[in-house]
């Protein structure tokens, strides 16, 4: 019967710990990398190292480590340790997870669905479609607004301007999702409630009579409201006395605006080619509101404007055909970070809120859509579908579909932003959600 100290000793030899420390371990030893050091090793001492970029001295440490040059022993005294499971060749740390790969995502290069939208006004100046937080889209078509429910692919008529108002030059949702504003030719502002299908007012006196109201933006109870006569309205639908401040800077019609996400700062842009920067702490009811900064980078008008979702102090602008251009802003110093050529007219811009990608749309020559990387700029997919230019674009609530309308009366749907990760059922879009039309195709 073996005592315990005979049994610790026989345990020890069956593992091959019983090793003399001054005794190297032949087994643990790397004698390819010994004879090495010992000879061409050896002839590297007391020669300067050559001066290299910090990059390529940054690559050579790295890779001394992979390959496990960084000894400055030869002998070994103890057993390799245990070899690792993974099949990088630089492992990670003991504790630290391996990062996991991110898979790349498939944009499809079709649109998803397609509905006509007959009679859309194919204008350059016009914003005629918007996406509420209720899922409900809202697209105008001369002097008809429709809204197409997503949830469930029903379509209805909200509203027929009468002939001497219209056509209608664009929609807007409010935060709340319940109503929407209605900018006419007249230079009147109709307040609709959805749900209980009722004009709630008309918005009059902001904009010179008998000219068109061509851009819309909501900022809590603030209704802004640009014009063909070059003015900026902000309007307070809470009051009887609705107009609270006006904004003069542009020479010629204002065709985009756009609240920071904080409401703070206003962009507005122009056919004038001008692109402003307005701060709403600054803005007056008795006397002229200065600007925070005036751009004239532009050579086309500017009608895309698209704050970033992820740096609210990040804004995109696109200028029209003799611009082609997408320029990036600092609105708080002002200053221009980029500016890239897209070769095409910039009509559209969206930022997509899952990604750092930037989605463009244009008109002439290719009336394509564009994803962009950002801040490298790279194109990641161009999509194709659209005959005419595309003037119109809407993001989906989730932020993962954007709808787009074009002068060739379609109304399309890219999933180009991604999918959901709990995918919910959506109903297949009718055919034909407009049906009660008279002059549908």
């Amino acid at each position: 019967m073996p005592t315990a100290l005979q049994e610790f000793i026989l345990q020890r030899r069956n593992t091959r710990e019983d090793l003399d420390r001054f005794i190297p371990n032949r087994s643990a030893m790397d004698f390819g990398y010994a004879l090495y050091m010992l000879t061409e090793g050896r002839k590297r001492i007391g020669k300067p190292d050559v001066v290299g970029s910090p990059s390529t001295k940054a690559y050579q440490k790295r890779l001394a480590e992979a390959l496990n040059m960084n000894r400055t022993r030869i002998l070994a005294f103890n057993n390799k340790p245990p070899t690792s499971s993974g099949n990088g060749m630089i492992q990670h740390e003991m504790g630290s997870p391996p990062t996991p790969i991110k898979k790349k995502r498939h944009i499809s290069q079709t649109a998803d669905g397609k509905l006509d939208a007959p009679d859309i006004l194919d204008d350059f100046y016009l914003n005629l479609l918007d996406w509420g937080c209720n899922n409900v889209l809202a697209i105008a078509l001369n002097d008809q607004v429709y809204l197409w429910d997503a949830s469930n692919g029903s379509a209805s008529k909200l509203v027929t301007v009468n002939y001497e108002d219209g056509p209608i030059t664009s929609v807007s949702w409010a935060p709340d999702g319940r109503h929407i504003a209605i900018g006419l030719n007249n230079s009147h502002v109709q307040l609709w409630d959805c749900q209980v299908r009722r004009k709630l007012r008309t918005l009059r006196g902001g904009h010179q009579h008998e000219t068109q109201v061509a851009a819309l933006a909501w900022n809590n109870h603030i209704l802004t409201t640009g014009g063909m006569d070059a003015n900026i309205i902000n309007n307070d639908v809470r009051v009887q006395e609705h107009i609270v401040e006006c904004y003069r800077g542009h020479r010629l019609e204002v065709c985009g605006l756009k609240w920071s996400s904080s409401g703070q700062q206003l962009a507005s842009g122009g056919d004038d080619n001008m692109l402003f920067i307005w701060d709403r702490s600054m803005a007056s009811s008795t006397s002229r509101t200065q600007w925070l900064h005036r751009h004239e980078d532009h050579t086309a008008a500017v009608k895309a404007l698209a704050w970033c979702p992820f740096q609210g102090n990040l804004l995109a602008s696109g200028g029209g055909v003799s611009d082609q251009c997408i320029k990036f802003w600092n609105t708080h110093t002002g200053a221009c970070l980029n500016s890239v050529d897209t070769g095409s007219q910039v009509c559209t811009l969206l930022w997509n809120k899952h990604e750092r990608e930037l989605l463009s749309t244009h008109g002439f020559t290719d009336n394509q859509l564009i994803l962009w990387k950002y801040p490298s700029m790279t194109k990641m997919a161009e999509l194709y579908g659209h005959t005419s230019r595309v003037l119109y674009t809407a993001e989906s609530p989730n932020g993962y579909t954007v709808a787009t309308a074009a002068g060739d009366e379609t109304l399309r749907f890219w999933n180009v932003f991604g999918t959901p990760e709990v995918a919910k059922h959506v109903s297949k879009v009718k055919p034909e959600p407009f049906a009660g039309i008279s002059r549908i195709r």
